[in-house]
């Protein structure tokens, strides 16, 4: 009679399984534990706890979270859920029987269906809102979609509807993403990290919201930009989406309109500047550091210039750090100009460049390009800095300006008489590229492009400003103006041009060629700090990759349905270079870095549940 009540009431079989079950996952994640620190444990450096990467795309893992997820709540995990993708046997086993209709959709099948319905939207915010829908219920099925369809879904969820997401984040917000961090926290940042539910973090991307894109001071609502930063990371580079944490540093805005805006979710004060914030910044680098380990990348993004090299300075030899806006934007440009040199002939030695912006992304090209034309051509880094030049909002940088420059434009300031104007100082100083970081619309006029394609068989026009809003002028006009003669590049995407009969196609200077790829190299080489050499590195590994077929083009980017193994290029690139600088921790050295980097990219196929 006991054992026919045990039976009716609890399943006696069913809790065997169960348990069973749960007793071998709980002796792998023992296992895995004590062999942390030999490279049985490791992929790419990440410790992998739960089998979850070491198995194969067939063998069955085991949906975790603080137990084994089943019923609804697997339904609500992102992580885990596939929705009309369990199969019966999985249904069964996780209690999902009723809570799914009946038929089973595979993973192909649904990417299908949410495609449809993305395109089905016109209005490009729309499209980012049902993207971030997808990705909070099923992050699989998100990133699958996103790597399938990068060419035409990273406008959507990076530049340029990213920045219209950032100035409308209040009004579209749902669920929260990543860590607010705000003046409220001050002497609780450490706990506020513990809040996080991943415990592995290895790569940051931080903003304090006051430069966002070209769209100026957003204050919290930037949070757009570590979001789609990220997703990148994991699409683009093949990261684990755990790895990753987006944080907001929230010490109120100068925007007053976002102030009135009763839907703004950010402090409602004047920004805070001086010790009060470098005191919470540090606190926030340093509890990143306890937290998270000396070898969490933490990368800065949309820092107004008087902070971002001043933070880049500060924690640059003391923590895993660099700024995109600086660097990668660098790094991203660089590339182009070397892979447009087959183009124009010659080296870079040979061109006079011409900014128009001398902010983070001016200065920080300009300083990548002195670099290597030193380096090429083996003359001092002074001498090199003599063949740039920088056009502010005053106006040519020069050295009777001096007194009144920002320090990071000083070693720009030559020899010449002032120039009011950006067409002024195209007509006197007749340079061979011009590159455009100001983030200011429409600024690349008509007789600037014309004037400098007077004197230049094959001018480079780079108009970097994002989002397209703010390019300094589209592929349409530059092709359009210069007869087809340029060699064009922009930071936001355009279309095909055809001028005379002829078709143009304009590359992306996109920073989501190289970011990706930097941050999986220092995962896979454990890397404990970054030097220039890797950027230099990392730009010389995308240049290479753009053949004589893009060329003809008119391409001096490769294209992004290639991004994977772009990023795993650069990956191994960076990676080698940490090598030879003796940065790298990760021993013994892999003998084939490329396939390393492939072999650690995260996969965004379901896998099939015990």
């Amino acid at each position: 009679m006991l054992q026919l009540l045990v039976e009716v009431f609890f399943p006696f079989d069913s809790m065997v399984r169960l348990m069973e079950s749960q007793l071998r996952d709980l002796r792998r994640e023992l296992n895995l534990l004590a062999e942390k620190d030999s490279g049985l444990a490791v992929r790419g450096g990440v410790r992998d706890v739960f089998g979850e990467d070491s198995a194969t795309e067939d063998q069955p893992t085991t949906p975790w979270t603080r137990a084994v997820a089943s019923g609804v709540e697997l339904l609500r995990d992102p992580r885990y859920n596939k929705g009309t993708a369990f199969t019966e046997v999985e249904r069964d086993n996780h209690y999902l029987r009723g809570l799914l209709p009946p038929a089973y959709i595979s993973q192909d099948l649904q990417e299908k269906r949410v495609l449809a319905n993305i395109r089905s939207y016109e209005d490009p915010l729309q499209k980012y809102i049902a993207m971030m829908d997808l990705s909070e219920r099923n992050e699989r099925l998100f990133f699958k979609l996103l790597i399938d369809n990068v060419e035409e879904l990273l406008p959507v969820v990076y530049t340029p509807t990213v920045g219209e997401a950032c100035q409308k984040y209040g009004s579209i917000f749902r669920r929260p993403h990543g860590l607010y961090i705000s003046l409220k926290e001050r002497g609780k940042v450490l706990d506020v990290l513990k809040n996080w539910p991943e415990k592995n973090v290895q790569i940051i991307v931080v903003t304090d919201g006051e430069r966002i894109l070209g769209l100026g001071d957003l204050g919290l609502q930037g949070m757009g930009i570590p979001i789609g930063k990220l997703a990148l990371y994991v699409a683009l580079g093949g990261l684990r989406p755990s790895l990753c944490l987006p944080v907001s540093i929230d010490v109120g805005t100068n925007n007053q309109k976002l102030l009135d805006d009763p839907y703004y979710i950010g402090l409602r004060q004047k920004r805070t500047t001086g010790e009060e914030y470098d005191a919470l910044i540090h606190e926030f680098m340093l509890a990143a550091k306890q937290e998270y380990g000396e070898k969490v990348l933490i990368q800065f993004e949309d820092f107004a210039n008087h902070n971002a090299f001043k933070l880049l300075a500060k924690y640059g030899r003391t923590h895993l750090v660099f700024n995109d806006d600086i660097q990668g934007t660098a790094a991203v440009a660089l590339a182009g100009l070397v892979a447009s040199l087959p183009l124009t002939g010659g080296t870079l030695a040979d061109h006079r460049f011409l900014f128009l912006g001398a902010g983070e992304a001016g200065t920080g090209i300009a300083e990548i390009i002195a670099t290597e034309i030193s380096r090429k051509a083996n003359i001092p880094l002074e001498e090199a800095r003599r063949k740039i030049w920088l056009v502010d909002s005053k106006g040519l940088v020069v050295k009777s300006r001096w007194d009144s420059l920002q320090h990071f434009k000083r070693d720009y300031a030559h020899e010449h008489e002032e120039c009011k104007t950006l067409l002024s100082a195209v007509q006197a100083l007749k340079p061979t590229v011009l590159i455009g970081t100001s983030g200011q619309g429409s600024t690349f006029t008509k007789d600037v492009i014309e004037t400098i394609s007077s004197f230049n068989e094959k001018p480079l026009i780079f108009a970097l400003s994002n989002p397209t809003s703010q390019s300094e002028c589209t592929a349409d006009q530059a092709y359009t103006w210069c007869k087809g003669k340029c060699i064009f590049a922009s930071g936001s995407p355009f279309g095909p041009v055809t001028v005379d009969g002829k078709t143009y196609y304009s590359g992306q200077a996109n920073n989501a060629y190289i970011f990706p790829g930097m941050g999986l190299g220092c995962i896979i080489a454990g890397v404990i700090r970054i030097h220039d050499d890797m950027f230099l590195k990392a730009a010389e590994a995308l240049a290479s990759l753009v053949t004589k077929e893009h060329l003809d083009k008119g391409l001096v980017y490769p294209p992004f349905q290639n991004i994977r193994k772009i990023s795993a290029h650069i990956g191994a690139a960076v990676a080698a270079k940490a090598y030879e600088l003796g940065l790298a921790t990760r021993l013994p050295r892999p003998d084939d870095l490329l396939a390393c980097a492939e072999s650690c990219q995260y996969s965004p196929v379901y896998r099939p549940y015990r």
